[in-house]
């Protein structure tokens, strides 16, 4: 395996600064296939958790995942949650 380094533009592109408010549940990504995409979140707590619709969070319920975010549903009202950098 080659020793190779990342270039500063990709670094920079890959490490947003304040992406995360780690006070707050926070998306870190989504994968999968696209008809059933599962997301990677942060719980206030510092915790990770992967998520998929209907997940049922303290936060709220996953009501959809797509390429752009989830959409969290709290007490009757609709979130976005955007992917870091978006």
């Amino acid at each position: 395996m080659a020793n190779e380094q990342t270039s500063a533009k990709v670094a920079g592109l890959a490490t947003l600064t304040n992406a995360v408010n780690r006070n707050n549940l926070s998306l870190l990504g989504v994968y999968g296939p696209e008809d059933s995409l599962t997301a990677l979140i942060r719980l206030p707590s510092g915790r990770t958790r992967t998520v998929t619709r209907g997940t049922r969070l303290s936060q709220g319920q996953i009501i959809a995942i797509d390429a752009h975010g989830l959409v969290l549903n709290q007490r009757g009202e609709t979130k976005r949650l955007m992917m870091p950098g978006s």
